[in-house]
């Protein structure tokens, strides 16, 4: 591995299992204080309407004076955002506490950076697939951590991720490298920098970004309801499931997408994930009652095809991006994709209730098939990159 990728890692690692720790945990907190489901939905909403400003801004900062300092920071900022939530006393104070939290967590995109500054282009989707394991790893993780401090009370959780974030922060002092050298700093070729970090090839990818993500997160907002209706499923079951999803996806991008992509290239990948997604959400639209079969196959579908995909976007909008403008261009892709998890389970909640339990699968599979073809073009050329 290339030096300082283990400290990224580990670094991004823990900051998700603090996610995973407070996400299960949250609404069943906010209803201590009142909150009705139109509230608990916001908080959760403020989470990514700040991440979604403050990714790119972040993601400049750390183009400019490094991504160790940003990381930093970040981490400071999620210990701070936790434990404002778990000192909690009224709603105003949730909603700052998410906010500051959700402002901290654009550092994925800054790490995203660090990636992609110390990896070969040819190895950038293997590492930037296994940064993304380590969301599967801090989502099993986190939840069980959860889970067990909820034992001693409600607010526990956000304490504990607090304590971690603050940790992770100290640690990160020590051991992170500042992968972002004076090299990566000199201004690439000729290009302006109005149009290097919103070229058209990229503006494409941020498209790429929101549709797919609003796909994927309609399935992930909806599958409870939808395993209840036609599988019988209960909250547990449908954990599984869930559970099911992530192995899959932290296999997919832990172990395979290197040799896939020394293989066949990132830009072949994106062109074949996105179908199989749409394959497993359209799969999972026409199950039938009880066909476990299908279900089966239309989750390794999905997980698969994501998995894939994932990484093979990311790697390819490092590619196409100036070398002294990725963070910026990475925060940009991270808030549309936040922007995304927005929109995705408020559309997918609408269509599961008011046109079919199986329409926002019908439909997340046809926004797939749009990404496809809203960047087909775009991974057919000969070279996206504006540096190597």
């Amino acid at each position: 591995m290339p030096a300082g990728f283990w400290p990224i890692w580990t670094t991004v690692a823990l900051d998700l299992v603090g996610f995973g720790i407070v996400a299960p945990i949250l609404g069943r907190y906010a209803k201590d204080f009142g909150a009705n489901g139109l509230e608990v939905g916001l908080m959760f909403a403020s989470f990514s309407v700040a991440q979604m400003i403050f990714a790119p801004v972040l993601g400049r900062i750390s183009d400019r004076i490094g991504r160790k300092p940003v990381i930093i920071v970040s981490l400071i900022g999620t210990a701070i955002g936790s434990f404002i939530t778990g000192i909690g006393g009224a709603m105003w104070v949730l909603f700052l506490g998410r906010i500051i939290d959700g402002a901290s967590g654009a550092s994925v995109a800054v790490a995203q950076g660090a990636i992609t500054d110390i990896a070969p282009p040819e190895r950038r989707a293997q590492l930037l697939g296994m940064l993304g394991a380590a969301f599967g790893i801090g989502f099993v993780v986190g939840p069980a951590l959860g889970g067990l401090a909820a034992l001693g009370g409600t607010h526990v959780p956000f304490f504990l991720a607090g304590t971690i974030a603050a940790i992770n922060a100290v640690a990160a002092f020590i051991r992170l490298p500042e992968t972002k050298t004076e090299a990566h700093t000199t201004e690439v070729e000729h290009h302006t920098p109005e149009d290097s970090a919103r070229s058209p090839i990229l503006v494409r990818f941020a498209v790429v970004a929101v549709l797919s993500t609003i796909g994927f997160s309609g399935f992930e907002a909806t599958f409870s309801l939808f395993g209840g209706e036609r599988f019988d499923l209960t909250v547990g079951s449908s954990a599984m499931v869930f559970l099911f999803v992530g192995v899959i996806l932290t296999i997919v991008q832990g172990g395979l997408i290197g040799p896939l992509t020394q293989k066949f290239g990132s830009r072949m990948l994106l062109r074949a994930s996105l179908p199989i997604v749409a394959a497993g959400l359209i799969v999972l639209a026409y199950t039938p009652n009880m066909q476990w079969t299908m279900l089966f196959i239309a989750m390794v579908l999905v997980s698969v095809g994501q998995g894939i995909a994932s990484p093979s976007v990311t790697s390819l909008v490092a590619e196409a991006a100036p070398a002294d403008k990725r963070g910026e261009v990475l925060g940009y892709q991270q808030s549309a994709g936040a922007f995304a998890r927005i929109a995705g389970p408020v559309v997918a909640g609408a269509l599961f209730d008011h046109v079919g339990i199986g329409s926002p699968y019908l439909v997340g599979g046809m926004l797939f098939l749009a990404a496809l073809i809203a960047v087909w073009g775009v991974t057919r050329a000969a070279n996206l990159s504006y540096s190597a």
